[in-house]
Protein backbone atom coordinates (compact mmCIF):
# COMPACT_ATOMS: atom_id res chain seq x y z
CA UNK A 1 0.00 0.00 0.00
CA UNK A 2 1.14 3.55 -1.03
CA UNK A 3 -0.17 6.10 1.13
CA UNK A 4 0.76 10.03 1.35
CA UNK A 5 -0.52 12.28 4.60
CA UNK A 6 -1.22 15.08 5.65
CA UNK A 7 -0.80 16.51 9.30
CA UNK A 8 -1.63 19.99 10.86
CA UNK A 9 -2.63 21.07 14.24
CA UNK A 10 -4.21 23.95 14.99
CA UNK A 11 -1.16 25.62 16.71
CA UNK A 12 1.26 23.72 14.21
CA UNK A 13 4.05 23.07 16.76
CA UNK A 14 4.45 19.73 18.84
CA UNK A 15 1.39 17.41 17.90
CA UNK A 16 1.99 18.05 13.55
CA UNK A 17 5.30 16.73 13.83
CA UNK A 18 5.01 14.20 16.56
CA UNK A 19 1.64 13.18 14.24
CA UNK A 20 4.32 12.93 11.48
CA UNK A 21 6.80 10.68 13.06
CA UNK A 22 4.37 8.57 14.26
CA UNK A 23 2.84 7.72 11.06
CA UNK A 24 5.83 7.28 9.76
CA UNK A 25 7.59 5.08 12.27
CA UNK A 26 4.35 2.71 11.85
CA UNK A 27 4.25 2.56 8.67
CA UNK A 28 7.99 1.22 8.34
CA UNK A 29 7.03 -1.17 10.65
CA UNK A 30 4.07 -2.35 8.50
CA UNK A 31 5.55 -2.19 5.09
CA UNK A 32 3.70 0.70 3.99
CA UNK A 33 5.38 3.11 1.96
CA UNK A 34 4.07 6.53 2.69
CA UNK A 35 5.27 10.25 2.55
CA UNK A 36 4.32 12.94 4.64
CA UNK A 37 3.61 16.78 4.14
CA UNK A 38 3.51 18.90 7.61
CA UNK A 39 1.33 22.00 7.55
CA UNK A 40 2.85 23.63 10.66
CA UNK A 41 4.25 26.63 12.29
CA UNK A 42 7.08 26.34 10.17
CA UNK A 43 4.82 27.13 7.04
CA UNK A 44 4.61 23.59 4.68
CA UNK A 45 7.41 21.56 4.53
CA UNK A 46 7.97 18.02 2.83
CA UNK A 47 5.35 19.23 0.04
CA UNK A 48 3.63 16.51 -1.50
CA UNK A 49 4.60 16.29 -5.68
CA UNK A 50 1.48 15.92 -7.65
CA UNK A 51 3.32 12.48 -8.82
CA UNK A 52 3.90 11.00 -4.80
CA UNK A 53 -0.18 11.60 -4.93
CA UNK A 54 -0.90 10.64 -8.50
CA UNK A 55 0.89 7.04 -7.00
CA UNK A 56 -0.52 6.83 -3.67
CA UNK A 57 -3.51 4.31 -3.17
CA UNK A 58 -4.72 6.63 -0.21
CA UNK A 59 -4.44 9.88 1.63
CA UNK A 60 -4.61 10.43 4.93
CA UNK A 61 -5.77 13.62 6.19
CA UNK A 62 -4.44 13.59 10.08
CA UNK A 63 -5.64 17.28 10.43
CA UNK A 64 -7.74 19.75 13.57
CA UNK A 65 -7.65 22.48 10.61
CA UNK A 66 -8.30 22.86 7.33
CA UNK A 67 -5.67 22.28 5.51
CA UNK A 68 -3.67 24.37 2.48
CA UNK A 69 -4.72 23.10 -1.36
CA UNK A 70 -6.81 20.26 0.09
CA UNK A 71 -8.43 20.35 -3.82
CA UNK A 72 -5.46 18.21 -4.63
CA UNK A 73 -7.07 14.93 -2.99
CA UNK A 74 -10.70 15.24 -4.64
CA UNK A 75 -9.99 12.52 -6.97
CA UNK A 76 -8.40 10.48 -4.53
CA UNK A 77 -9.55 8.31 -1.78
CA UNK A 78 -8.79 9.59 1.78
CA UNK A 79 -8.65 8.84 5.52
CA UNK A 80 -9.96 11.92 7.28
CA UNK A 81 -8.54 11.29 10.99
CA UNK A 82 -7.69 13.43 14.29
CA UNK A 83 -4.34 14.28 15.16
CA UNK A 84 -4.95 12.55 18.60
CA UNK A 85 -6.01 9.28 16.09
CA UNK A 86 -2.32 9.78 14.07
CA UNK A 87 -0.29 9.60 17.63
CA UNK A 88 -2.35 7.56 19.84
CA UNK A 89 -3.47 4.52 17.00
CA UNK A 90 -1.82 4.68 14.13
CA UNK A 91 -2.07 1.34 13.88
CA UNK A 92 -5.83 1.29 13.63
CA UNK A 93 -5.87 4.55 11.29
CA UNK A 94 -3.86 1.79 9.00
CA UNK A 95 -5.79 -0.54 9.61
CA UNK A 96 -9.00 2.02 7.91
CA UNK A 97 -6.86 2.65 4.84
CA UNK A 98 -7.00 -0.84 4.62
CA UNK A 99 -10.69 -1.08 5.11
CA UNK A 100 -11.75 1.56 2.49
CA UNK A 101 -9.24 0.11 0.08
CA UNK A 102 -11.26 -2.93 -0.01
CA UNK A 103 -14.31 -1.25 0.42
CA UNK A 104 -14.15 0.49 -2.93
CA UNK A 105 -12.60 -2.42 -4.86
Amino acid sequence: MRVVAITACPTGIAHTYMAADKLTETAKKLGITIKVETQGAMGVENRLTDQDVERADIVILAADINIEQSDRFTKHRCLEVSIQDALQHPRRVFSQCQQLLLAHQ
